[in-house]
């Protein structure tokens, strides 16, 4: 058994849950404490079996209910040196037995979860991506990235499942009532992802054997899901490279998804 479930991806919340028969983690923790515990309940999880929660970054939309989730139900946190410091409200919560750092680049497991934390380019102190294994299967997970480049781009080949970015669509952003500077910082090398550079990865993605992508961290004023799905799907139809088999969904914002079984 080798599970994952989006319960929360967008710019108010993210939070995903992957299990196995031995291990249940959450990655991030981006929404309040009860959207959080009543979402694993529906999928039919308890919060009192997550094994621990592993942290991309520190920004709030990641962050929002970690101190207080770990410190009422005991779970171990995972997050790298650099992250712990600068999330330091959240931190002062997490009983000391449960802070795990972990190192960039260098793998770590929880039970039979084996994880490796790979740098991405973003606005935070030492933000990363996540390719988790179980056996021969990878999840990897990809949000929060001003561009893609060779390196990431490895790290999600021959993945079994990828959750990637699909942030903005450019026009939107163009015309949207943002700050001149937020505008160029969502743009930016550091920012986020557009739905066409999300198009164009997964294209490379496709040559490499994957086939089961969703798009996640949507905003919810420069994007919607049907736009997002479009316009990717336009870039690969364009790109004619074949696309037999190919699982494209797109992460709900607000509400959980449905259990994918990694096969």
């Amino acid at each position: 058994m080798f599970e994952f479930c989006n319960l929360y991806s967008g710019s108010s919340g993210n939070c995903s849950f992957i299990g196995t028969e031995n291990a249940n983690i959450l990655v991030d923790c981006g929404q309040s404490q009860k959207k959080i515990i009543t979402a694993l309940e529906d999928i039919g999880k308890d919060i009192s079996n997550i094994d621990g929660i592993i942290i991309t970054h520190e920004h709030s939309d990641h962050i929002k209910s970690l101190g207080a989730i770990s410190k009422k139900y005991n779970i171990p946190v995972y997050a790298n040196q650099k992250t712990f410091d600068n999330m330091s409200e959240q931190t002062s919560l997490i009983n000391g037995n449960n802070i795990n750092v972990f190192n960039t680049n260098d793998y770590f497991e929880i039970a039979d979860l084996k994880i490796f934390p790979f740098h991405i380019p973003h606005d935070a102190s030492d933000p990363c991506g996540f390719n988790i294994y179980k056996d021969d299967k990878k999840i990897s997970i990809a949000t929060d990235i001003g561009h893609m480049d060779s390196k990431i781009l490895n790290k999600l080949e021959e993945s079994s499942f990828v959750l990637l970015e699909s942030n903005y669509e450019p026009e939107i952003l163009k015309y949207a009532r943002y700050p001149y500077y937020l505008k160029q910082r969502i743009a930016g090398p550091n920012g986020h992802l557009s739905n066409q550079e999300a198009g164009e990865t997964i294209i490379k993605l496709i040559s490499s054997g994957v086939r089961n992508i969703m798009l996640g961290h949507l905003s919810n004023q420069t994007n919607f899901p049907e736009l997002a799905y479009k316009t990717v799907m336009n870039e690969i139809i364009e790109s004619k490279i074949n696309n037999d088999n190919l699982l494209l969904n797109v992460a709900n914002r607000s509400k959980h998804g449905n259990i994918i079984n990694i096969a």
